[in-house]
């Protein structure tokens, strides 16, 4: 039976322009976009009608799992409550992120991992999630368990994207010691006597376990059809190695340098939408907002805080000149969904999937009205 909804007066934020109108939603599908009000649907009362966003990198979900050392919640209650926090802020599509390989002394490990990946699979498969979830490798190259991992997802149809990172001192994000220490001292809770011994084993660590876990996975990753990203580049040799590796996706680039060089290469800069609405980058690298103003910023990324994403779209859209409205929410919908193959989403247009959220902008401050994936309201 052929399901209908029309969403009427509404401002439509479609690929480069906004249109007052109308959006007749058929089957889960998007069968026509009108200018001007409409006698019948519903009334959206000036509202955004923007497409549904698309997150590729959230760390968001291991926090609900493991929320205190030692705590572990029921892994399907905690794909429920992340899920439920992504869509009611706008996210439709999420790639949840899964450390592969252990970068800390946490008393997490890669068994955890399988599990909440078994718990998305299984509310996927039980109807119990509002978004579309697939799942991130976080591929931390400089652990010596990493390939041991990896070996965990083989076969995993769900893993459609894996990162590469080393996260070791001295390395990429953390090429500075100093922000190093601020950063992880605070984390761990060592003293400088401990952490000095964390440093050095960390650092032999990626001395010896980066260059062959990085070439072993990409090949992997390749050969599977996975969407590689490289993590943190610093350097034009950094991008050059990724490169060669078949990267597809250049996540939080460190320095101008290896942003441009990224561009250049046709590589999709993602940064995350905190350093956006922060003003700068939480390890003291180089800015969001400094590469959307430069012309060299693709996607965007929630990170660990899901509601930055929408957020960071509609602040870009207001406060750069070079930077419209439709502009800045293709980079949380459109981009993110070409970067990864996903041809059916990303733009309001006809034929593609009705993923929809409504927006009011209070305050400066966009507020998530409804959400609608593939025509069902999921929020």
């Amino acid at each position: 039976m052929t399901t209908e909804t029309t969403l009427t007066n509404a401002r439509i934020v479609l690929a480069d322009e906004i249109v007052n109108g109308s959006i007749l939603i058929r089957d889960g599908k998007i069968a026509g976009i009108s200018a001007g009000p409409s006698a019948t649907g519903d009334d959206m009362q000036g509202d955004y009608i923007i497409p549904g966003l698309v997150e590729l990198h959230t760390d968001h979900l291991e926090g609900h799992y493991a929320p205190r050392p030692k705590v572990r919640w029921n892994p399907i209650a905690s794909v429920l409550a992340h899920d439920a926090q992504v869509a009611t802020a706008g996210i439709t599509t999420v790639f949840d992120a899964l450390r592969v390989g252990m970068d800390t002394d946490s008393d997490i490990n890669a068994a955890d991992m399988r599990k909440l990946a078994d718990a998305i699979e299984d509310s996927v498969v039980n109807d119990r999630l509002r978004a579309d979830h697939f799942i991130h490798l976080r591929c931390e190259v400089s652990a010596p368990d990493c390939r041991e991992a990896f070996a965990l997802f083989d076969g995993d149809e769900r893993v459609k994207m894996a990162s590469l990172m080393d996260h070791a001192p001295g390395q990429r994000q953390f090429a500075s010691f100093d922000a190093y220490a601020v950063y992880y001292m605070g984390k761990l809770k060592m003293n400088e006597e401990q952490f000095r011994a964390y440093c050095q084993k960390r650092m032999a660590q990626s001395a010896e376990n980066s260059a062959p876990n990085r070439a072993a996975i990409a090949e992997a990753c390749n050969a599977r059809g996975i969407i590689l990203a490289s993590h943190d580049d610093a350097t034009i040799t950094h991008v050059d190695e990724a490169i060669s590796q078949g990267i597809r996706v250049a996540e939080f680039p460190t320095t101008m340098e290896a942003a441009k060089a990224s561009k250049g290469a046709g590589l999709g800069v993602l940064m995350g939408a905190p350093n956006v609405m922060r003003g700068g980058s939480h390890s003291g690298n180089v800015s969001a907002r400094a590469l959307a103003e430069d012309g060299l910023l693709d996607i965007l990324s929630s990170d660990y805080i899901p509601f930055s994403l929408i957020q960071s779209a509609f602040f870009l859209g207001e406060v750069v000149d070079t930077i419209s409205l439709p502009q800045a929410v293709a980079m949380v919908s459109k981009t993110p969904a070409e970067a990864v193959g996903l041809s059916d989403r990303g733009v309001i247009e006809i034929g593609r999937r009705a993923d929809l959220v409504r927006v009011r902008v209070d305050e400066h401050v966009p507020v998530v009205r409804t959400v609608w994936r593939e025509g069902r309201r999921v929020a």
